[in-house]
């Protein structure tokens, strides 16, 4: 038996990124990279690491989930810190439009289920969970640190658990508030997160 198994701790493969951290959000990686998991059930994404966006949550939240024995990838993707293209005016230009590439979308399609981490103003997010499950037919967790709810989702066309008719393939299966960007997550919310991805892949394909 080995060391780890003696305290209760179980081994996981990750396929690690070929670039540093970036220091912003606890070293989290440079924009377009993924750190996949052997078994890809669950996919964390975040929104490119920036001075208003510190993704520092998407680190714990991570490290939590392995801890609790789920299998967990990380997507930092590579244009995530914009405005989405769905509502920014037609003349806005470079990195303050959000995209989602093909490549990011079929590295999430490999996995049963997103926790998507996103921001602090609704108007700003919600359009960005749209875009992201508009062409991916994964069940997703959002993790905010503005509140909002299932009607705001539904309101902005987002398929969710009540609303099957939709303008997104993807949908929102459950929903965490009050992750402060930058900050640790409180043990409350920490566990809040665990048993709804747990719950959440009990219905996952």
């Amino acid at each position: 038996m080995s060391n780890t198994s003696r305290v209760g701790r179980r081994t996981h493969v990750v396929e690690c990124r070929a670039t540093s951290g970036t220091s912003l959000g606890g070293s989290l990686a440079f924009p377009g990279t993924l750190s996949e998991a052997q078994h890809p059930d669950v996919i964390v994404i975040a929104m490119s690491p920036s001075s208003r966006h510190i993704t520092k949550p998407v680190c714990q939240i991570t490290y939590s989930l392995r801890g609790a024995g789920l299998e967990v990838s990380v997507l930092v993707l590579s244009s995530g810190t914009g405005t989405s293209s769905e509502v920014a005016p037609s003349d806005t230009l470079g990195a303050s439009v959000m995209s989602i590439s093909e490549q990011e979308m079929s590295q999430i399609r490999r996995h049963r289920l997103a926790v998507i981490h996103v921001g602090n103003v609704p108007s700003h997010f919600i359009p960005k969970i749209k875009q992201i499950l508009e062409d991916i037919d994964v069940p997703a967790i959002v993790v905010s640190q503005a509140p909002f709810d299932f009607e705001d989702l539904s309101s902005a066309g987002i398929r969710t658990v009540g609303r099957e008719v939709a303008e997104t393939r993807g949908y929102v299966l459950d929903i965490v508030n009050g992750i402060a960007r930058g900050q640790r997550c409180p043990p409350a919310k920490i566990d809040e997160i665990v048993a709804k991805t747990r719950r959440a892949l009990r219905f996952a394909k």
